[in-house]
């Protein structure tokens, strides 16, 4: 739910702008779902050292660790433009670049999990 408010707000916002309130928001969110995902990760983590991989267990896996990077970096990215260190535009490259991460990860689960845990 935050990414897709991160990369509406993005879309929706003139990069030339200074900072705001709202820019303070975002952070505050896209941190506060880094420490969601830190205990979504370690949950499945659990959850597979003590039951054992599978296809769910393992794209969940996947998508949080693909999750984790983007908003890590995503919070690097909107500090520095806090701080007047970076632009909004390494933000918004940012994001659209890694877009297409989340779709050759939904290619992998969609290709290789058949064969890998051998269902038809």
């Amino acid at each position: 739910m935050v990414l897709g408010l991160l990369l509406y707000s993005i879309s929706a916002r003139d990069p030339r702008s200074p900072p705001g309130a709202f820019d303070g928001v975002q952070v505050a969110l896209v941190v506060s779902v880094l420490l969601a995902d830190a205990v979504a990760l370690w949950a499945i983590a659990a959850r597979i050292t003590e039951f054992g991989f599978t296809p769910n267990r393992v794209a969940a896996l996947g998508e949080n660790v693909i999750l984790l990077v983007n908003l890590a970096w995503s919070a690097v990215l909107y500090f520095r433009f806090l701080r007047g260190r970076g632009s909004f535009a390494s933000l918004e490259k940012w994001q659209t670049d890694y877009l297409p991460v989340y779709g050759g990860w939904a290619a992998m689960v969609v290709i290789l999990f058949p064969p890998l845990f051998r269902y038809s």
